[in-house]
């Protein structure tokens, strides 16, 4: 696959569908949805590195736009790594009502956040980058998260 915007768009899905299960598990006993969670937490930072560490630095020296839509995704990642923090002391706390009310914005911010990127960010990034994409798409496949 060589285009970006089907690629980051795909890895959004599999965030879901591990988020959806995650809650699923979560409704029965916070102890049953730690590795979940954990699972969670880790497919999303390695979107936030694809995309941080890739396509983000790809797009800005392509585009010469270093404060503009990148920027705001960053700070969203941020928003949403403290999230991700929350819900797995809540875990460690066994809090299920701290638990839901977390992963309850935490929706609400991914969706809103994904909807961003799917139909601008994403759009752009593929305009622009579409010469480079195959090489793109292949770096943030091979990325090795830290």
């Amino acid at each position: 696959m060589s285009n970006i915007k089907e690629y980051l768009t795909n890895d959004h899905r599999a965030c879901d569908t591990v988020f959806a299960q995650m809650e699923e598990k979560a409704h029965n006993s916070l102890a049953d949805a730690k590795e979940l969670t954990e699972a969670f937490v880790a497919d999303m930072e390695r979107h936030f590195q694809r995309e941080e560490r890739v396509m983000f630095p790809e797009f800005e020296t392509k585009t010469g736009m270093l404060n503009g839509p990148t920027e705001m995704m960053r700070q969203e990642h941020s928003q949403m790594r403290n999230l991700m923090q929350q819900l797995l002391m809540a875990i460690d706390n066994n809090d299920k009502d701290k638990f839901f009310g977390l992963s309850e914005t935490l929706m609400i911010l991914l969706q809103q956040h994904n909807m961003k990127e799917e139909q601008m960010l994403y759009t752009m990034a593929q305009q622009h980058l579409s010469a480079e994409a195959g090489r793109i798409v292949e770096m943030m496949d091979s990325l090795i998260v830290e």
